[in-house]
């Protein structure tokens, strides 16, 4: 058995596990590649990211070539020759070598009986490549579960194209410079020695955007805390904050902790408590934190409820509530697949439970800043509207960014080619 071809099945079991078995990729994905070479790993990544992102219209060429389609039982089948069309239609990977090593991958996965049927789909597609994809005609909107094509048509008619076709393309790579470290251009010259194509954000004052991404071992001097990784819109909460030397300040909801970092690294004098329900992602914080030194005191508790509070009320909070994640989806394409219209409501519930229950904790004068990276309205200035009018105390304060849209309550940012992820923020003051 070749590399490649054990490569192949490795993305078939992952793909298998998010696509049938419903999992996170993210997890699923950490699980399988860990124990790979570098250029193994990058070749499954790049193909169950492929597969993920182009699932839909994927299906509508598979549906082209076959009379009748493979039963249920038989969607493990179905994923193998999914990962030889995109192989053949988006990967340089030599015909032959797509071809024959996704047969080869069927027969170690047991599917013996399969590879004269996947060998005859995959070369007819090859060859009659051209009337096939005329045939299947495809578009972003295949690409997304009908619902979803609703809601974002919805919100956003004019952009509806837009969005979707964004949501296809593979993410760019931004970074935040710690300037307890060192400054952005000095930091720029160090990428610069190391031949990483780089420019400064405009929309944050320590973004950095790279012109391809690179393994984080690559950059310089991350192991010591110099930089982290982060979106140029998720850049914007700590300066949303209006943090000041001894301010006492609850981050909410913090795990992976990008957020809890960037507030240390633009006021380190605060008090911050950092929560989250999840134990198993505080970890993830704890790590941020412990690599940046920097330091906060972390809780596992959750944002609903106040008997993990102890009665001192904060001057800032930082309110990054779970949402559907649809301003992310090209970071993360499992989420148009695992995620449900029902679900938008359910956390819409569950978002303006938090809310309520953190404005409790909020000094008067103070400011809560509420994040999301969505593109949902329910999620987001719906979500403000219904929150203001049951709450006299709060008021929100103007927002102003060059990119993106201000919305009623605030301000919405969507996917953009080597800008932003889809990210809502709403500013408040407690009267």
């Amino acid at each position: 058995m070749s590399d490649k071809t054990n490569s192949r099945v490795i993305a078939a079991t992952i793909l298998i596990e998010v696509l049938i078995n419903k999992h996170s990729l993210q997890q699923v994905l950490s699980q399988y590649i860990r124990d790979l070479n570098k250029n193994d790993a990058g070749f499954v990544q790049a193909l169950v990211y492929g597969v993920i992102r182009d699932y839909g219209n994927l299906q509508a060429i598979l549906k082209c070539l076959m009379d009748k389609p493979l039963n249920a039982k038989e969607q493990d089948t179905a994923i193998l020759i999914l990962i030889g069309l995109y192989q053949l239609l988006s990967m340089r990977v030599a015909e032959h070598a797509a071809v024959s090593e996704t047969v080869d991958a069927a027969k170690i996965l047991g599917k013996q009986w399969a590879t004269g049927l996947i060998n005859g789909i995959l070369r007819r597609f090859a060859r009659e490549q051209e009337s096939i994809l005329a045939k299947a005609k495809l578009s972003p909107m295949k690409n997304h579960p009908s619902w979803l094509v609703s809601k974002v048509k919805a919100a956003w008619p004019d952009r509806l194209l837009q969005i979707l076709q964004k949501n296809d393309l593979a993410p760019p790579m931004h970074l935040r410079v710690n300037k307890q470290k060192i400054d952005r251009d000095a930091y720029l010259d160090l990428l610069e020695q190391k031949q990483i194509k780089a420019q400064a954000s405009s929309l944050s004052l320590a973004g950095i955007t790279l012109e391809e991404a690179v393994d984080v071992q690559d950059l310089p001097h991350f192991t010591e805390g110099f930089v982290s990784v982060q979106d140029i819109a998720a850049q914007q909460a700590a300066h949303l904050l209006d943090l000041e030397p001894g301010m006492r300040i609850l981050d909410a909801c913090a795990a992976p902790g990008g957020k809890t970092a960037h507030i240390l690294e633009t006021e380190p004098k605060v008090e911050l408590i950092a929560i989250d329900q999840d134990a198993t992602r505080l970890k993830r914080v704890e790590e941020n934190l412990s690599r940046l030194h920097l330091c906060a005191k972390i809780m596992t508790a959750d944002a609903s409820q106040q008997h993990w509070w102890d009665k001192k009320p904060f001057e800032r909070i930082l309110l990054d509530a779970p949402c559907s994640a649809t301003g992310v989806i090209r970071r993360h394409p499992d989420i148009k697949w695992l995620r449900q219209a029902s679900d938008i409501e359910n956390l819409a519930k569950l978002q303006l439970s938090i809310l309520k229950n953190l404005w409790a904790m909020l000094s008067p004068g103070g400011i809560l800043v509420y994040a999301t990276c969505s593109i949902l309205p329910e999620e987001n200035d719906q979500l403000i509207k219904h929150f203001l009018s049951h709450e006299n105390s709060a008021k929100p304060m103007p927002l102003q960014f060059s990119r993106g849209i201000a919305t009623e309550h605030g301000w919405q940012f969507f996917p953009e080619p080597m800008g932003t992820d889809g990210f809502f923020y709403s500013k408040l003051q407690k009267q």
